[in-house]
Order: C-alpha cells, then sequence, then structure tokens
C-alpha cells in the first residue's frame, strides 16, 4: 500500500500541479509564452486603434486626396500624379518651402545657442537666479495667438513700442516697417519665435548641466584649465546627447508649427515675403478650394522634413557612444 500511495503521489509530481488553472488557450495547446505575448498584444491594442483612426487613416486619406481635385464638397476627380506637377510649377509654394527653411534652421541655431548662454548663466549662483529662470521661461506659456498680437503692437511703424524706442535713443535711422518691409519682415517674426522658445530650450539645457559632476570642473581648474577650455572640453561633450534632443525638438517644431505665429502677424505677406509652406497650404486648399492640390503639397514637405530629419539624425548619432 505504501509503495502505491508512493507511486500515485509520483505520478502527482510529475503532472501539473494542484491548484494551477488551464485556460482556453492552454488546453488548445498555446505555450505560456505565447500566451504572455498575446497578453501583452491585447493590453496595447485600444492604443494601437486610437493611433490607426487618429493617424495612419488621416494619412492615408490624405494621400488619397493628392491623387483628386476635390474642393470638399462636390465628388472627386480622378487626376493621378498630376496635382504634384501643378505643385512643382507653383512658384509661390516653392519660394514659401524657402522660407520654411531659412524660418526653421535660423531659429534653431538662435534658440538653441541662446538657451545655452542662459542655461550656463544662470546655472551660476547669483542673487535672483530663480526669478530669472521664471521670467525667461514665461513666454513659452503664452499662446502663439497672443504673442503675434503683442508682437505685432511692438512692431507698429505708428505707436509700436520698438520704434518709439529707437526715436527716444535718438536711432531715427533704424526705425523701419518691421513687418511691411518685405526684406525684413520675416527675419521680425523669426525674433518672434525665438523669444517664445528660448526659455524651454534653456530648461533642457539646465537639466543637462546639472547632471555634470562638479568634480570635473575642479580638475580642470587644477590643471590651470581656464573657463572657456572647461566648458569647450567638458561642457559640451557631456550635454551632446541634450544638444541633440533639443536640436531636434526646435528643428521639427520649427518646420511645422510656424503658422499661427505667420497667419496672426502677417498672413504671408507682404508679397509672399513670409509666405511658409504651412500658410500657402492652407490658403490652397481652404481659400482657393484646391484640397487636393494642397494634400499634394504636404506630402512633399513631409519627404523634406523627412529626410532633414534623418540626416540629422545620422549626424549626431555617428559616435558610438552616444545613444538616443
Amino acid at each position: 500500500m505504501i509503495d502505491n500511495l508512493a507511486a500515485d503521489g509520483g505520478g502527482k509530481s510529475r503532472g501539473k500541479p494542484s491548484g494551477v488553472r488551464v485556460g482556453l488557450l492552454g488546453r488548445l495547446g498555446v505555450s505560456r509564452r505565447w500566451q504572455r505575448n498575446l497578453t501583452a498584444y491585447w493590453m496595447i491594442l485600444p492604443a494601437l486603434l486610437l493611433y490607426v483612426v487618429f493617424k495612419v487613416y488621416p494619412i492615408g486619406q490624405g494621400l488619397w486626396i493628392s491623387l483628386h481635385r476635390w474642393d470638399g464638397l462636390s465628388d472627386m476627380e480622378w487626376l493621378g500624379l498630376r496635382n504634384y506637377q501643378f505643385v512643382f510649377r507653383d512658384k509661390v509654394f516653392w519660394l514659401a518651402l524657402k522660407h520654411t527653411f531659412v524660418f526653421a534652421f535660423a531659429v534653431t541655431i538662435i534658440k538653441n545657442a541662446l538657451g545655452l548662454f542662459l542655461a550656463v548663466l544662470l546655472n551660476r549662483k547669483m542673487r535672483g537666479r530663480t526669478f530669472f529662470r521664471a521670467a525667461a521661461f514665461m513666454p513659452v506659456t503664452m499662446a502663439f495667438v497672443v504673442i503675434g498680437v503683442l508682437w505685432s503692437w511692438i512692431y507698429n511703424p505708428t505707436f509700436g513700442l520698438l520704434n518709439n524706442i529707437l526715436k527716444s535713443l535718438g536711432l531715427e535711422s533704424l526705425i523701419m516697417g518691421w513687418l511691411s518691409d518685405p526684406k525684413i519682415a520675416l527675419w521680425s517674426i523669426v525674433t518672434v519665435d525665438v523669444w517664445k522658445w528660448t526659455g524651454f530650450h534653456m530648461v533642457l539645457f539646465l537639466a543637462g548641466l546639472q547632471n555634470i559632476p562638479l568634480e570635473l570642473y575642479e580638475a580642470a581648474t587644477i590643471d590651470g584649465a581656464s573657463r572657456v577650455q572647461s566648458f569647450l572640453k567638458i561642457t559640451l561633450p557631456l550635454l551632446a546627447q541634450v544638444t541633440a534632443v533639443s536640436v531636434l525638438m526646435s528643428l521639427m517644431g520649427a518646420f511645422v508649427s510656424n503658422y499661427d505665429v505667420v497667419y496672426v502677424m502677417t498672413g504671408g505677406g507682404p508679397y509672399h515675403s513670409t509666405e511658409v509652406a504651412m500658410t500657402w497650404i492652407v490658403q490652397t486648399g481652404f481659400r482657393f478650394s484646391a484640397l487636393g492640390k494642397a494634400s499634394a503639397m504636404s506630402f512633399i514637405v513631409f519627404a523634406f522634413i523627412f529626410v532633414v530629419g534623418v540626416i540629422q539624425l545620422a549626424t549626431m548619432t555617428r559616435n558610438k557612444k552616444y545613444e538616443m
């Protein structure tokens, strides 16, 4: 009998442990590994569905529209790639695309340079440091429409603050139509974008600076390194990752987030001197009721931005020690 009980116990130990429930998938022969994978897939399914509905489907629909003539109300008329041919012959679009690249690269360089300068300056111990940090970040919290109206008043040639300050300083030769002169209108808008976003990039660089060990600077001082040498040999290399993220965010944002400030301040004028790709796309689609052509413009802009982004990432991640 003892032998029989031992045999029965041994048989139970070789079977499935007591208390473990075997689900339907287990009964169908699905391994535990695949069951865990299926559980993960079910958990990400809601987010995946939202992404498909609000991202993938609109992109596909936009591509389909770009192959048709459509005003948004009547039936679509198939054109194939002729919308893209129309875009390639549109001189205003290519001028707007040129302005977009000038705007994007200018604000990216200036914002990151000023942000790094302010971060280094406000990372030191000084009286009122918190106040100056908050003041530099304040424009980031303001809507671009509000900022556009505010700076339109500042640039106003009649009662604008900027020209009145120049006049009071005896610099009448510098007084000009900041938004009405085609030669400087785009750069006036670049200044507004830089003013708004410099504080944001300052915060990014401040976070990176505060992660650099002070012992490195102390050792450099003992070795006789100057502040400039410490900045070039310690600060900049250790901020490489933060710089890459900051440059990528500012560059991609400048390409696609310049519509509101341009529209509020100049509407693309004068004489298309501040026209950017986004403003011309919106005008083409809704003012001229050419949604197919506007969609084609959007995909051309997307292709350019994609190429620029890939080149930038490839350039800034060549070092194997660097990880995004």
